[in-house]
Parts: structure tokens; C-alpha cells; sequence
């Protein structure tokens, strides 16, 4: 079927009525029918006719001024951007510890021999199963955990270790690889961020925040290309809610996520230190 306007005029500017006669030139896009003048001249924007100036200045601005509005990332040299197969997260075991006021916080990356025990049981927690919904035997947490693991590092998950004790469990994920990207207009390395505490007695006093806080921190200053760090817990869970908020992130929408309604928030580079 044809648009709903198939004119050969539409979006063009209708013709002058008359009026005052003061539009003198095309307008909206409209070319100018007549490229002669008066006096039988050739129209000057041409540059190749006539011995009148031209009546359009050519002015092209400087690189380095256009440089200052460009995307950092799209300045970013081609050689430097990762080749298939390399660390799609630059290397989150090599990250550094950070330093919050709750004391020096280490992301490490999840080993199953290790630290499978400790998931699962956290993930049994119902006010953990109520929205990661992993609960059951240890099977379940390791399939969860293993679809990363075995992956092509797309998603990296991390038991949270504070003051030496294991206290958390993260997953560090290529949001625009994501299938979120497919509900947000994601934009090239935004890295996600999901978080749980394992202990009752770490919820509820602002320590989500506090680190929250710090991992986005890590991962803008690991991850030099990411301009954004997402998260979309569920709008039912308003702890989680409250405290991304708390932690400099931006409510950007709502958004309707298979098996949940999320709000998208965003920690943005160039406001991190304002937010």
C-alpha cells in the first residue's frame, strides 16, 4: 500500500499567494526552480559562475572543536577496540580492590569448587528467591552459573568480598550484547550491573549503595570505553530500587522485561562525580 500521502509535492512548502512578498527564498527544503538571476548570471552558490561573491559563507569547523561533542568511544582508535574472542569485559579478574567507607571491597570472579556451597544458600534466602527465583538444590545455582562461565564472557559472575569476607554475589554483563538491548536504546559497552546481599544483616543499613557505588566507580575506571553503567532490578523490589538511586543512577523508563516490570537506571560517566 502507498503512503498515506503519495503527492508529488507533499512535504514541500506551497507556492507564495502573494502576501507581503517578503519571503524572498526557498523554504523547508524547497529547491529554487530559477538558477539565474535578473541579469542572466549563473546562481553564485554554484562557485563556478558568475563574478558576484558568493552569497553563503563555506565555513567548516575545526576537528578539535567537533572532537569535544563526539562520543568518547567513537573516537577510540580501531586497533584498540577488543578482536573476537578477546575479554569482552576487559578482564574483570584483574580488576582493583576498592576502598569504600565500609572498608576495601574485591570482585572475584566466581570459581563452581569453591563457591557454589555459598551461592546456593544465599539464593535459598526468600527474600533472595522472590526475585532471582534460583532457589532449590545446588543444581540450579550451578546451571545458572555455569551458562556464564562456559560463555563467551558476555557476563562475568562475582562473589563481593568485604574486609576479607565473602559478603555478595555480582554479575558484570555486556548490556548492549544483552537481550535488554533489545528494550532500551543501549549504546556501544554499557556494562550492567545485578546485585544481591547474602546476609539479612547486611540489608536495610546502606551498604547496597555504598557498593553499588564502588562498582560502577570500578567499572568506569576499568572500562574506559563504557559511557554507562545500567541495571533494571525489578520495580517490585524497592529496596534494590532505592538503593541504585542512592548510588548515583538515574531513572531512565520503565520498561516491560520477560517476567518482570524493570526500571531502567543509568550511572552515566560524565556525571559521576555531580550524582
Amino acid at each position: 500500500m502507498p503512503p498515506t500521502d503519495a503527492r508529488t509535492d507533499a512535504g514541500t512548502v506551497p507556492a507564495s499567494d502573494g502576501g507581503t512578498g517578503t519571503d524572498t527564498g526557498p523554504r523547508g527544503g524547497a529547491t529554487n526552480a530559477d538558477n539565474t538571476n535578473k541579469a542572466g548570471d549563473t546562481d553564485s552558490r554554484d562557485g563556478d559562475g558568475g563574478d558576484g561573491g558568493e552569497d553563503t559563507l563555506d565555513l567548516r569547523l575545526p576537528d578539535a572543536f567537533l572532537e569535544t561533542f563526539a562520543d568518547p568511544a567513537a573516537r577510540t582508535p580501531a586497533a584498540a577496540w577488543p578482536a573476537a574472542g578477546d575479554d569482552l569485559l576487559d578482564r574483570v579478574a584483574a580488576w582493583s580492590p576498592a576502598v569504600t567507607s565500609a572498608g576495601v571491597f574485591h570482585l572475584v570472579p566466581v570459581r563452581l569448587e569453591r563457591d557454589l556451597p555459598l551461592i546456593t544458600r544465599w539464593m535459598n534466602d526468600p527474600a533472595v528467591a522472590a526475585f532471582w527465583q534460583l532457589s532449590g538444590p545446588p543444581h540450579v545455582t550451578e546451571d545458572h552459573l555455569r551458562a556464564q562461565l562456559d560463555g563467551d564472557g558476555r557476563s562475568v559472575p562475582c562473589v563481593g568480598v568485604l574486609k576479607g569476607t565473602p559478603m555478595s554475589y555480582w554479575e558484570i554483563y555486556r548490556a548492549d550484547l544483552d537481550p535488554l538491548a533489545r528494550h532500551y536504546p543501549a549504546r556501544p559497552h554499557d556494562t550492567g550491573i545485578h546485585l544481591l546481599l547474602g546476609d539479612a544483616a547486611d540489608r536495610g543499613r546502606g551498604l547496597g549503595s555504598v557498593l553499588l557505588r564502588a562498582v560502577a566507580d570500578l567499572v568506569l575506571d576499568q572500562r574506559p570505553r563504557c559511557t554507562r553503567v545500567v541495571a533494571e532490578p525489578d520495580l517490585r523490589n524497592t529496596p534494590s530500587v532505592a538503593a541504585f538511586l542512592s548510588a548515583g543512577f538515574r531513572l531512565r523508563a520503565e520498561i516491560d522485561l520477560p517476567g518482570k516490570r524493570a526500571a531502567l537506571l543509568v550511572r552515566d560517566r560524565h556525571l559521576r562525580r555531580l550524582l
